[in-house]
């Protein structure tokens, strides 16, 4: 009950801090870019004179209804991760630091925006894609092998394990990622290359700042709750 309790903790802890900064970041370099895009995609609609079905999807009325919707976005996914890089330390076992948070949040990166990136980067809005079903399934397939990989190394260090960790790596490029049977987009590809390069930059920073904030609460909540645990006993 104690550890469930700790690892709430640093994931609320971590998790916030991280998200108010991952919606800094996106506001700064993202969302304009999204903007940017958008002006492209109606443009093009427009021209055409066609109603694709994204047109109907709802879209926040204000700019700052899209930062608060963003924000919450955010910071749920900074608890989910946080959650997920705190029972990873905890499994590891052994001191753990801010130093040790920045090296996991470091796979993390690799596992939630490397390894789906290099087969589906992201994509600015009016980019033609692969059917919405069979990219979701690729994307959760080439994180849960790249993980799984990158657990089998941390958590190992038999020849073997190293063998079937880099077949994990490299089976979802053999099996390839879904491609849409058309390629076309409505912004440039200038704009599309920059939200490339912006999406992992900032991506880069949240993990790096959600590893270290992760390793720094997970010390800091240590001593309290493991004082409290022997004070009820």
């Amino acid at each position: 009950m104690a550890v469930l309790r700790r690892l709430m903790l640093v994931a609320l802890c971590a998790g916030l801090l991280s998200g108010i900064f991952a919606t800094a970041a996106h506001q700064i370099a993202t969302v304009p870019v999204i903007l940017k895009a958008e002006t492209y995609e109606k443009a093009a609609e427009h021209a055409t004179a066609e109603v694709h079905h994204h047109t109907a999807a709802w879209e926040p009325e204000s700019e700052a209804e899209r930062a608060a919707y963003t924000l919450l976005a955010d910071i749920l996914t900074g608890i989910g991760f946080a959650l997920l890089l705190a029972a990873a330390l905890t499994l590891h076992g052994g001191e753990v630091t801010w130093r040790e948070g920045l090296f996991w949040g470091l796979a993390g990166f690799a596992t939630f925006t490397i390894a789906p990136g290099l087969g589906l980067p992201p994509e600015v809005p009016g980019t033609e894609a692969a059917p919405l079903l069979e990219r979701q399934f690729w994307w959760l397939a080439t994180v849960v092998s790249t993980g799984s990989a990158l657990a089998l190394l941390a958590f190992t260090r038999r020849a073997p394990w190293a063998i079937l960790a880099a077949i994990l790596i490299v089976l979802p490029y053999l099996y390839g990622a879904p491609q849409p049977t058309e390629h076309g987009a409505a912004a440039p590809e200038a704009l599309a290359r920059q939200f490339v390069v912006a999406v992992t930059v900032v991506s880069f920073l949240f993990w790096l700042i959600l590893g270290a904030f992760t390793g720094f609460f997970y010390r800091r909540f240590q001593p309290r709750i493991s004082s409290r645990a022997s004070a009820s006993t």
